[in-house]
Formats: C-alpha cells, structure tokens, sequence
C-alpha cells in the first residue's frame, strides 16, 4: 500500500472523489503543513492506494481534472493545489507525471509538489461527508459535479460499490 496527500480545494470534495475510486482503500480527510512558506495547515487529503490497481499517474491526473488545477485565487493559503509527498522518489515521479500531464491543459497548471510534514485530521463529525450527506445542498452543489468528471473519464476506475454507474 502506497500513499500520497493531494490539496486542492475542499476537502470533502477531494475526500469524495478519492472514497469513489477502485485501488483506494482509505481517504484521511484533514489538514496537511509542510515546511517554510508551506508551513501552514491547507485543506487535503491523505490516499491510500494500491499501486497495482490504481497508479501514481491516474491518480494525479484525476486531481488535475477534479479541482481548479490553473486558477490562482484569494483562498489558495486554505485550499493549497498540491501533492503532498512522503519521499525523494515520490517527489521525483510526481514532479514528472505533473510536467507530463501539462499539454492535457491550456492554461499552466499551479499544482505543487510539496513534501509532506505534518497533518491533522478534520472533526470526525465531517469525516465521510459526502457518503453520509449526499442529498445536502453542498454536496449537490460543488462534489457532484466533481463526481460526474469521474463517470464521464473514467468510470472503468469507479468503486460501484460506493458511486452507481
């Protein structure tokens, strides 16, 4: 089992999306830090994955094309575009697969690779947010449409346990 942190925008958005895959086996929702300028707590997650049913590759480029990826905003402190790595080699392989990935956008990915140093969780009331709430506004609103970029792209990489395809 592999794992690596993604940040992008909220993270029940981003805890959804990865709960709604084949090859994830566990999605730690929270806060993760790194060190100097990205020292401070940004909305992420942590993803537990095989790498034999899901790769490093798709699950970035999933990320890319399941948050605002290119738009530099106000809340980007709060909402960090990152993948949070644990190793040199990941950071490596991550780095590759982001400069890989950037003809597939027409616009400059702002998406970093960041080491990870620290995490803590969100409110275990919040954990699981869009499996427990499907039917609320915010979910209907902002992780739906997130989650409908996953049946269209790639629904040979959908858990049907969790999303009905």
């Amino acid at each position: 089992m592999d794992k690596i942190g993604f940040g992008g925008g909220c993270h029940w958005c981003t805890e959804a999306v990865f709960q709604s895959l084949s090859g994830v086996y566990q999605v730690d929702q929270g806060y993760i830090a790194s060190t100097g300028e990205n020292s401070n707590f940004s909305e992420a997650v942590i993803v537990h994955y095989n790498p034999k049913e899901i790769n490093l590759q798709l699950l970035t480029e999933i990320h890319l094309r399941t948050h605002k990826s290119t738009v530099d905003y106000q809340l980007r402190s709060k909402y960090r575009s990152a993948l949070y790595v644990f190793s040199a080699q990941q950071s490596e392989k991550a780095t590759q697969i982001i400069n890989s990935l950037q003809k597939d956008f027409d616009t400059k990915l702002i998406t970093k690779v960041i080491s990870f140093h620290k995490y803590k969780p969100s409110q275990s009331r919040f954990a699981n947010y869009y499996f427990s709430n499907p039917d609320k506004p915010f979910c209907k609103n902002h992780i739906d449409p997130k989650l409908n970029i996953l049946l269209k792209l790639y629904s040979n990489q959908i858990n049907s346990k969790k999303l009905n395809i």
